[in-house]
């Protein structure tokens, strides 16, 4: 099977958010690839955190930094603008969201053209059959393994069928997993197919911040 790039993306929600970018930049240093961005609006999901004007201070503060946002909103197109100016690099929506005409395929073609890489996200109720028909448009898909929201909820193993079956139709997709992932977990996520792992409370939570991204590195490319 042909090696894929492999993605660790540290989930800023479980930092110190009163030293956000110096959090960020440890990441950096400790090799990670990607800054994930959890971006709820109270309404999607029942809590608030980072909008537009966090995005702006990252990018200021590490110019040269990957910033993965997650939007876990009820109007994703709203926010493409916004988040284009902040400097964000790629935008993953949600598919139950509320979309333009009521089409995933117009959504994807106005981040497109903002400039910035498109993902799309599914929660654990949502069949990924209703993915699958997109995956070929997309740079980036998300598996929710917990319910959107709230940091530190537990895996779901169940969720690994719907890897598996992106995996199969799409072997050079980016296929990102999120939701209790740690060094206890990481090997069913990548032996499903999953090459872009979100951690949160697993790495900011660990006194090894540096040894917990080299363990989910380490799971993840025994797979990809």
């Amino acid at each position: 099977m042909k090696k894929i790039q492999t993605f660790i993306c540290p989930s800023l929600l479980s930092c110190d958010l009163s030293r956000i970018a110096e959090d960020a930049k440890q990441m950096i240093d400790f090799g990670a690839d990607w800054l994930h961005m959890d971006i709820m609006d109270g309404h999607f999901v029942p809590n608030l955190t980072f909008g537009p004007p966090v995005i702006a201070s990252l990018r200021k503060a590490l110019p040269d930094c990957y910033i993965d946002c997650h939007l876990m909103v009820t109007e994703p197109a709203k926010w493409i603008e916004p988040l284009k100016k902040a400097g964000a690099t790629s935008f993953t929506f949600h598919l139950e969201s509320v979309l333009p005409e009521n089409d995933p395929r117009v959504m994807i073609q106005r981040v497109r053209d903002a400039g910035m890489k498109v993902g799309m996200v599914i929660k654990p109720g949502t069949p990924v059959e209703e993915l699958l028909p997109y995956g070929g448009d997309l740079d980036m898909v998300l598996i929710m393994t917990v319910e959107p929201g709230f940091s530190g909820q537990e895996f779901m193993p169940d969720m690994m069928p719907k890897i598996k079956a992106l995996r199969q139709q799409f072997p050079d997709l980016t296929i990102q997993v999120d939701g209790g992932v740690g060094p206890k977990t990481i090997d069913a996520a990548a032996e499903a197919g999953a090459n872009a792992v979100v951690a949160a409370s697993a790495i900011f939570g660990s006194d090894d911040r540096k040894g917990v991204i080299a363990l989910l590195r380490a799971g993840v490319e025994k797979y990809n």
